[in-house]
Order: structure tokens, then sequence, then C-alpha cells
């Protein structure tokens, strides 16, 4: 993994794995799952907001069924 400033949730435990967020220096997030820590998501913040935003609206629920 590149040298970023990575953060866990503190929901995150157990063995099913956890995503990591980081800031970069461009102004960008990096996402990492630690059940693969080779492949990095990169985003910006206000897509990562409305994202958020539509996990707590539920709009993902039936993919996680």
């Amino acid at each position: 993994m590149p040298d970023y400033s990575w953060q866990k949730s503190s929901y995150s435990g157990g063995g099913n794995g956890c995503v990591h967020v980081a800031a970069a220096d461009d102004g960008t997030i990096k996402l990492v799952e630690s059940d693969d820590p080779n492949i990095i998501v990169t985003t910006t913040p206000a897509k990562l907001h409305a994202f958020i935003q539509g996990i707590k609206a539920g709009e993902f629920d039936h993919l996680v069924g």
C-alpha cells in the first residue's frame, strides 16, 4: 500500500474484513479493503459523500439481502 494515513471505522471488526479510507495530497479520497490491499479505489469527497448518503438512505439494501 502507498504511504497514506489510513483510517478504519470504529464499526469495523470481526473476520469479515474492513474498509480503510485515506485523504490523498491531490484532494482525492482513497479506499481499500483489508482483504485485498493491492486494489485502491480513488474517488472525490463529493462522490464519497453522495455514496454514504445513499447507504444511509437504504438505496443499496437490496444488494446485501
